[in-house]
């Protein structure tokens, strides 16, 4: 995992480049950049299941579910049509959210017509893993909107906890952040003591370690919804958001 006070360079993760905003990454579509549409790419692709999720709890069946969340990249990734998508400026998932729901309302019929005469798959996106996690969702009931922000919320901590466990095998402490994962929010199952005495390590050393790798995780979460919202300013909202999402 990257250091969250080190800047990404386009060769320091695959398919990552440098950007602070998704604002940014808009602008520069606007101006055909080939940089920002791949930083654009690399947003979709981690957020796309949310968007599935919210297709499929609609009505939709599966595979017209996937046909119409590619189709709906393709659309997005249409100069034009992102430029008349939205003129606002403001959280990522919202800005998708906004996007699908119209494009859903107005442009589906269209978008089913072209599929039938080419090729609309944007991205290899794993739908088949899509669909079984769909069906292990445990709150079917919920609104299509609650389950976008919730499959949002889910896969934003598992990206977190993703660039954290690299951050630490990058430094041959895997071992550790697998012991330390389920105390990163709240007490783990496993007492201090006994995680302790199984890493070979002192209690008032592993509670420091526990609290560093809770204040990186904040870090790197800070870090990950910055590259999703307008400003610096929304961060506080979008955690309070995320968390609410989880526990309501």
């Amino acid at each position: 995992m990257d250091d969250p006070s080190r800047e990404h360079s386009p060769s320091s993760r695959q398919g990552r480049f440098l950007t602070t905003s998704w604002s940014m990454v808009l602008r520069a579509v606007e101006a055909d950049s080939v940089d920002a549409r791949m930083a654009l790419e690399s947003l979709c692709r981690e957020y796309w299941y949310p968007l599935y999720a919210f297709v499929r709890q609609k009505g939709f069946k599966p595979e017209v579910a996937e046909d119409l969340t590619q189709a709906f990249f393709a659309f997005l990734f249409e100069k034009n049509s992102l430029a008349k998508a939205d003129q606002s400026r403001g959280r990522f998932r919202t800005f998708l959210l906004h996007c699908l729901t119209n494009f859903l309302n107005n442009q589906w019929r269209e978008a089913q017509a072209q599929k039938r005469g080419g090729n609309l798959q944007i991205f290899a996106l794993d739908f088949e893993h899509g669909e079984s996690r769909y069906q292990g969702e445990p709150y079917h009931d919920l609104t299509p909107e609650r389950i976008f922000d919730r499959s949002w919320a889910i896969t934003l901590l598992g990206n977190v906890f993703d660039d954290l466990r690299q951050y630490y095998t990058e430094r041959s402490q895997g071992e550790l952040f697998q012991a330390l994962k389920p105390h990163l929010i709240g007490e783990g199952p496993t007492s201090y003591h006994e995680l302790a005495n199984g890493l070979n390590m002192s209690e008032g050393a592993l509670r420091v370690a526990v609290h560093r790798m809770r204040d990186r995780c904040k870090d790197v979460l800070r870090k990950r919804i910055l590259e999703t919202v307008d400003s610096s300013a929304e961060i506080d909202d979008e955690i309070r958001d995320l968390f609410n999402t989880l526990t309501s």
